[in-house]
């Protein structure tokens, strides 16, 4: 299963992990797990387009991790935005992937 693990701190977003594979299917057929990373990386890049120090991140195997430096309104509602496309996506698939909040 694919966890999305979403961390606040003082009601703002700090950190989103993606963490594991969905198991939908294997390795480079599975179109949940195309789509969660689909959705991570386009986010990534939406925020690095508008200004590169809202955000590092790293990529590990089974693992991509996104720190959030900066909060403003633009950086806010990409994130809210990829939480959402998550939710959506997990509401189909909800064996393969969950959403988790700290």
């Amino acid at each position: 299963m694919l966890r999305v693990l979403v961390k606040k701190k003082n009601n703002e977003f700090y950190k989103i992990s993606l963490i594991g594979h969905t198991e939908y299917d294997d390795y480079g057929k599975d179109i949940v797990c195309s789509s969660a990373s689909s959705i991570m990386i386009t986010t990534v890049n939406a925020l690095l387009e508008f200004d590169k120090s809202y955000i590092t991140y790293e990529e590990k195997k089974n693992a991509f991790y996104i720190i959030i430096n900066k909060n403003d309104d633009i950086s806010n509602k990409l994130i809210q935005n990829m939480i959402n496309m998550f939710s959506e996506l997990s509401k189909k698939y909800s064996k393969n992937i969950k959403i988790e909040e700290e």
